[in-house]
């Protein structure tokens, strides 16, 4: 006889507005304890001392996160230029300095080498796994990785402010598994003045915005009341980037035990990962074949 879940059978979205010195984790937990949900995760790390999009999906739409996980995202931060730090942030300890100062004209012609395909060696400190242990755990231990560069794809990178020479603001559009500190260190490097990040927010995940996201005492607020699910955003949010197709009656049913299901669809190719609705939710996601979808993941709602 299977164990009874914990706590409700809750699906959706949660978008916060994560505040700086606070672990993603905490967030998912206390977020999780607040809608008393079975299940929980969110779609991309944030760095404590960073702030902004942290999306966390409850129950069902955990099976959604790797959709939005692979989404472009957003990135606003500042670099402060003439030392070099241990975490490559301003959490970290300086290990090297220098006087010098890059003019504005150095920065905007230094900056298309880090635009398009790219390759970055992420932090010390990261969540980088190194013979099964995180980096940044390895890192506290004063142990020095040589960490494998990986690629990215930065979409733009771009001045949107100097406040002063010691200064730059950045907005950063990229793929997954950027690592904004290793691009203030190696733009750093490459005006030989070298640099850290002061700051950094993520503006937008997907399809999910700072505008509107919810604080951290919003959630203590409603936390274990009737209206908490008013911060609650639909599973389907997590799905912008899939084609949608309308599941028949029939067709449904089959999805909803696994099996290959008759759809309506318009336009999709044999093999496009789709997902399919019934009566306005979604109950799977798969691959389309002729008609039908081949769930490869089942909502069960």
């Amino acid at each position: 006889m299977g164990r009874t879940k914990k706590g409700r059978a809750v699906s959706g979205w949660v978008i916060i507005d994560k505040p700086a010195g606070v672990g993603s984790t905490q967030v998912v937990n206390k977020v999780k304890w607040a809608f008393q949900a079975q299940k929980a995760g969110h779609s991309g790390t944030l760095d404590p001392d960073a702030t902004g999009v942290l999306a966390v999906a409850l129950g069902e739409a955990t099976k959604t996160v790797p959709y939005v996980t692979d989404a472009t995202k957003c990135y606003r931060f500042r670099v402060t230029f003439g030392a070099a730090t241990s975490t490559d942030d301003a959490s970290g300890t300086v290990i090297e300095t220098r006087d010098n100062r890059p003019t504005d004209a150095e920065i905007e012609a230094a900056l298309p080498t880090f635009r398009g395909q790219i390759t970055q060696v992420p932090p010390q400190v990261s969540a980088v796994k190194v013979d099964g242990e995180r980096a940044y755990d390895l890192a506290r231990e004063g142990v020095e990785m040589d960490l494998a560069a990986r690629p990215l794809w930065v979409e733009s990178l771009e001045v949107i402010g100097r406040p002063d020479a010691d200064h730059l603001d950045l907005e950063m559009v990229c793929g997954k598994g950027g690592y904004v500190r290793s691009i203030a260190r190696d733009l750093g490097k490459a005006l030989g003045c070298l640099g850290h990040v002061a700051w950094l927010r993520r503006e937008w995940s997907g399809p999910f915005e700072a505008e509107g996201a919810v604080t951290l005492e919003q959630i203590e607020e409603l936390a274990r009341t009737d209206d908490i699910d008013t911060l609650l955003q639909p599973l389907e949010i997590g799905l912008a980037d899939l084609p949608q197709t309308i599941a028949t009656p029939e067709g449904a049913a089959r999805l909803r035990n696994g099996n290959p299901g008759m759809v309506i669809a318009s336009g999709l190719e044999w093999g496009t990962e789709a997902w399919a609705s019934y009566e306005g939710q979604a109950i799977a996601i798969g691959r389309y074949q002729g008609g039908e979808l081949h769930p490869s993941r089942v909502l069960n709602r």
